[in-house]
C-alpha cells in the first residue's frame, strides 16, 4: 500500500509542475539580483521567529518544514546561478565564492541533522539557534559585501542582473528542498545530483505538514494544509 502511495505521489509531482512554475515565474518579477536574495533571506528570518514563537509541536513541525524546504532550496540556487556569476564578473570572485559556498556547508551539515529532529527533542532549539547564528553571518556578508560586489560588476549592464534574479528563481523550482551536505556545491556536479535528488524529496514533501498558503502570504509546497 505504501509503494502505491509513493506512486501516486510520484505522478501528481507532474500533475503539479505547472502550478511550482508558475509560482517561481510570478516571483521573477523582482528587478535585480539583490532583491531576490534579500527577499529570500527576509522569509527565512520569519521562519526562524515562527519556529521559535510557536505554541505548539504541530505549528513548529510545519514551520520547521517550511524552513528546511526554502533555505535548501535557496542554498543550492545560489550555488548554481549566483557563485558562478561571481566567478564571472567579479575580479576575487572566485575567492568570494568559496568563502559563501563553505558557510553554505556549515550551515547544511547542521540543517541535515535538524530536518529530522521532532520538536520534542531537547536539541531542537539549540540546533535551530545554531544555524540562525551561522546564517546570520553569512547573510549580513552577502548583503553588504558579496552581493554588492556583484551588484558593481554589473553596474553597466543591468539586464544581467534582472536575468541572474530570474535564473535564480526558476532554478530553485528543480532544486533539492532537503539537505544534503554530501552532494557536490558547485556546478556541473551539483547540477546533475540535484536532479536525481530533488524528485526524492518532493514525494517526502507530498507527506510533510507545511503551513497553510493563507498563513504564508507566499511560496509553499502544493500540499500545504
Amino acid at each position: 500500500m505504501l509503494a502505491a502511495r509513493t506512486i501516486r505521489a510520484a505522478a501528481r509531482i507532474n500533475t503539479l509542475t505547472p502550478l511550482i512554475l508558475a509560482r517561481g515565474l510570478a516571483a521573477s518579477h523582482l528587478s535585480s539580483l539583490t532583491d531576490a536574495i534579500k527577499h529570500d533571506h527576509r522569509e527565512l528570518e520569519t521562519y526562524f521567529s515562527n519556529i521559535l514563537n510557536a505554541k505548539d509541536n504541530d505549528t513548529k513541525v510545519r514551520w520547521q518544514n517550511q524552513l528546511v524546504w526554502e533555505l535548501s532550496r535557496h542554498a543550492v540556487g545560489e550555488e548554481l546561478v549566483v557563485y558562478p556569476a561571481m566567478d564571472k564578473y567579479i575580479s576575487n570572485g572566485t575567492a568570494v565564492a568559496d568563502k559563501d559556498r563553505a558557510a553554505h556547508q556549515k550551515v547544511k551539515i547542521i540543517l541535515q541533522d535538524f530536518q529530522a529532529m521532532d520538536p520534542s527533542d531537547p536539541q531542537f532549539e539549540p540546533t535551530l539557534k545554531a544555524i540562525i547564528a551561522d546564517l546570520k553571518q553569512h547573510i549580513q556578508d552577502e548583503e553588504l559585501h558579496d552581493i554588492p560586489l556583484l551588484e558593481k560588476a554589473l553596474a553597466n549592464n543591468l539586464v544581467e542582473s534582472a536575468e541572474l534574479a530570474k535564473s535564480f528563481e526558476r532554478t530553485k523550482m528543480f532544486t533539492p528542498t532537503r539537505s544534503h551536505p554530501a552532494a557536490p556545491n558547485k556546478p556541473p556536479f551539483e547540477t546533475a545530483v540535484g536532479l536525481m535528488t530533488a524528485p526524492m524529496d518532493k514525494i517526502r514533501d507530498m507527506f510533510a505538514k507545511f503551513p497553510r498558503e493563507d498563513t504564508l502570504g507566499r511560496r509553499v509546497p502544493e500540499n500545504a494544509t
